[in-house]
């Protein structure tokens, strides 16, 4: 006669649990880790985005009339700071016969305007990245809170059928 818990069942008739007890705590346990970690970075990627948008809306900037798109609006968001970082440069390239900052002479008093230019739309592509970077941390938050909820919900189901 074979032992029948070498098929998979115990002597009680029960399937036998896959994973100990113990190896199903910790599984628990870093699903409960990730989902605080999830919740930590929406949260983090939320906040970030509020205040680079509210910071943004302080300086009053609306979108130049001659804008590719969203003229007229007021620059709040990622889209109509590429906006209106892309009009400075066509302001700018216009004034300059297409020559950028770097190509224009030392003595050229064009140069200072350009260059304030330049530097309104790095800070312009700067807050459109920290915008990427917050709607990334809050995608990949949902990622690991929703991987965090399948391993507690996993091992709860595991354990439960152990017992």
């Amino acid at each position: 006669m074979t032992d029948p818990t070498v098929h998979g069942a115990s002597s009680s008739g029960k399937a036998a649990a896959s994973a100990p007890v113990g190896k199903l705590k910790a599984v628990r346990w870093v699903g409960i880790l990730a989902i605080v970690a999830g919740a930590l970075m929406i949260v983090t990627g939320g906040v970030v985005w509020g205040v680079v948008s509210s910071q943004l809306r302080a300086e009053e900037i609306t979108v130049s009339d001659d804008a590719a798109f969203l003229a007229g609006s007021q620059v709040a968001g990622p889209f109509t700071a590429y906006a209106q970082a892309e009009v400075i440069n066509k302001h700018a390239l216009a004034m300059t016969d297409g020559k950028t900052y770097a190509q224009l002479d030392q003595d050229d008093p064009k140069r200072a305007v350009v260059m304030n230019g330049s530097f309104l739309r790095t800070s312009l592509f700067t807050s459109v990245v920290s915008f990427g970077v917050a709607a990334f941390a809050i995608g990949a938050g949902l990622i690991i809170g929703l991987i965090g909820w399948a391993l507690t919900v996993v091992a709860d189901r595991r354990r439960s059928a152990a017992s």
